[in-house]
């Protein structure tokens, strides 16, 4: 697992992992999610997130095509502004943003399966499920890079397959016809536009694990031309599930029907289309999905801070620990996705995510539109799109949690705050020694 070894990974692998993690968390996570802010347009959400990830995925990848690396966002941020506290930070949020990710497929994953179990201690069983997953998952990054290829592929043709084939016969059940597309107009004046531009914050999570394509550029074959290619492909790909399955989702269930089952509503949605064997074949769909999703992401963060703690941009200690710093990585970060499957719902651990995400996600635009822009030959219109979609979504995102659940705007000021101050002094205190 401590080797980079270059062209190890194909345009074929590089979109199994990207796709693995989109997936997991997208659909089984976000779906209702999303839907609880923007009514019977949800599916249309989805493609406006394409949309805005489209252009944020531009960024990423001119910086990758130029500069192919292991290091990923790091990288990209250390070119854009050196060795600096911007770096750092930001690196540090979008590490966290990944983990906030595992916590929520976590959660997701023990709502589905006690879709399975008649258990009315669902606020208990629901975190133990998605610990026992993360201990799972890191079991499996353990074993080697080997395991862990051949567990992603596999799983993401499983999950893709199952996913269209549920959404699919979704629509048949439902009798769908063309005018069911349209969604019903009265219902836009049940909701704020700050409302719907939340619900494209929150479906833009379901979109950024492309980036953990980027963190591999190292490794893939043909990097200059494959990094793009497979984050591109990436995004197609999820942005067609994601829009059949709300499709077939909003052709089932009602809204309020979605709202009160939004933390299973695939589940729920196969109830009436398919009974018990739709059910059955919905949630170990999920389970597949969301155990995939969380060892992909798993990887892929514990190879971007360990590559953190190779560029000194993060402390590390051994703690007693013997191997290497990845391996310990690992740990660090399945304790701390632990902590928040324990302690936070899916809705707020979806949206602590959205705002680090989107933070780091303008820092990388900015950096990349005043110090790369010439150099890797990126259009500066694009770099600027991108940074005040981000900001749009943002604003109106805090203005609806500010108004909601202020709980998640404090949490993830102090977060954000407590990141920026920290490596202020952890940067100052490695310059002076």
């Amino acid at each position: 697992m401590d080797n980079y070894k270059k062209d190890s990974l194909t345009l074929k692998g590089a979109v199994a992992l990207g796709t693995g993690v989109m997936i997991g968390a997208g659909i089984f996570a976000l779906l209702g999610q999303v839907a609880e802010l923007s009514g019977t347009w949800f599916p249309y959400i989805f493609i406006l997130g394409a949309i805005i990830s489209g252009f944020s995925a531009y960024s990423y990848i001119k910086v990758s095509n130029a500069y192919p690396s292991a290091g990923g966002i790091a990288m990209i941020l250390m070119k854009a502004y050196g060795k600096t506290t911007l770096t750092a930070a930001a690196s540090v949020l979008m590490a966290l943003s990944m983990i906030i990710n595992e916590s929520l497929v976590a959660r997701t994953f023990g709502s589905y399966t006690l879709q399975l179990f008649d258990i009315t201690n669902k606020d208990l069983w629901v975190p133990v499920l998605g610990v026992a997953l993360l201990i799972l998952a890191y079991i499996i990054n353990v074993s080697g890079n080997k395991v862990i290829g051949k567990t992603s592929q596999f799983m993401a043709v499983i999950k893709i397959v199952g996913i269209i084939v549920f959404a699919i016969g979704g629509l048949w059940a439902a009798q769908f016809t063309i005018s069911d597309i349209l969604p019903a107009s009265s219902d836009v004046n049940n909701y704020s536009a700050a409302s719907y531009i939340g619900a494209i914050a929150l479906s833009i999570l379901a979109y950024k694990g492309f980036t953990t394509i980027t963190n591999s550029g190292g490794e893939i074959t043909n990097p200059t031309k494959n990094v793009g290619r497979s984050i591109i492909l990436s995004l197609i790909i999820c942005t067609v599930v994601y829009f059949l399955v709300a499709i077939s989702v909003n052709s089932s269930l009602t809204i309020s029907e979605i709202v009160k089952a939004k933390d299973y509503s695939l589940a729920e949605a196969a109830r009436p289309a398919f009974g018990n064997y739709g059910l059955y074949f919905t949630v170990g769909i999920a389970i597949v999905a969301t155990i995939s999703g969380v060892i992909a992401s798993i990887f892929a963060v514990s190879r971007m801070t360990a590559m953190l703690t190779d560029m000194k941009l993060i402390p590390h200690s051994h703690l007693g620990m013997s191997g290497s710093i990845q391996k310990h990585m690992l740990i660090y970060i399945v304790v701390i996705a632990i902590t928040l499957t324990v302690f936070f719902d899916l809705s707020r651990i979806a949206s602590i995510g959205a705002i680090f995400y989107l933070v780091m996600d303008m820092i990388v635009h900015w950096g990349v539109f005043k110090h790369l822009r010439k150099e890797v030959k990126a259009n500066g219109v694009i770099l600027i799109s991108a940074l005040l979609l981000d900001l749009i979504v943002l604003i109106a995102f805090l203005w609806i949690k500010a108004t909601t659940d202020i709980f998640v705007v404090i949490i993830s000021a102090i977060g954000i705050i407590l990141v920026f101050a920290g490596e202020k002094w952890f940067l100052h205190w490695k310059e002076s020694e």
